[in-house]
């Protein structure tokens, strides 16, 4: 019986430290892009203009909110905050990505996605649509595993949840079994 709680606690940490990589892999995504978005405002707004389905008056706002708002998710994915959250809205916009991508494609527009800095239209031939809508679906399954599993080490939301964890380390090293305070404490009498 023992041996086999070992063996779930030893995967729920390895899970954790999977959900630790996935989730500061994220949040690198964004905070790069937001970082290389910011710092060239109007090749941002070329890029964003570029896929040719928002107006003119449109344009400039997206091009402006959009780093900011990559950034903020990177933010909240680095510290571990809101991190379900922060998947959520991570996956819903990789997915307006992945639109704006394929309806690009499908109209035989020429242009670089601008997802990293640049973007714009290219000479024909030189899109990467294939491999843009490839890098974004791995992306997308990034912020999937944090949709499903959002508990990962290092992160503010295990301070926050964790009178909800089934298993949790305490600050000594010892585990705790289906609760936060070890058993005699103020929290868990009855």
């Amino acid at each position: 019986m023992a041996i086999a709680r070992l063996g779930q606690v030893d995967r729920a940490r390895m899970l954790d430290v999977v959900g630790t990589l996935v989730r500061l892999g994220l949040a690198a995504i964004w905070l790069v892009s937001g970082v290389l978005k910011i710092a060239d405002p109007i090749q941002t707004a070329v890029a964003v203009d570029a896929y040719d389905v928002l107006p003119g008056t449109v344009v400039p706002v997206v091009a402006a909110v959009l780093p900011v708002f990559e950034l903020a998710l990177g933010a909240l994915l680095l510290v571990g905050a809101g991190t379900r959250v922060a998947a959520v809205v991570s996956a819903l916009l990789l997915v307006a990505f992945l639109a704006g991508l394929g309806q690009a494609w499908a109209r035989g527009l020429s242009i670089d996605c601008g997802c990293f800095g640049g973007g714009g239209a290219v000479a024909p031939g030189e899109e990467a649509y294939g491999t843009e809508l490839l890098r974004d679906l791995g992306f997308l399954v990034l912020a999937g595993w944090l949709v499903v599993r959002p508990r990962t080490r290092v992160a503010l939301d295990r301070r926050w949840d964790r009178g909800n964890d089934e298993h949790d380390e305490r600050d000594d090293g010892s585990m705790t079994e289906g609760r936060s305070e070890p058993v005699g404490t103020e929290r868990n009498r009855r």
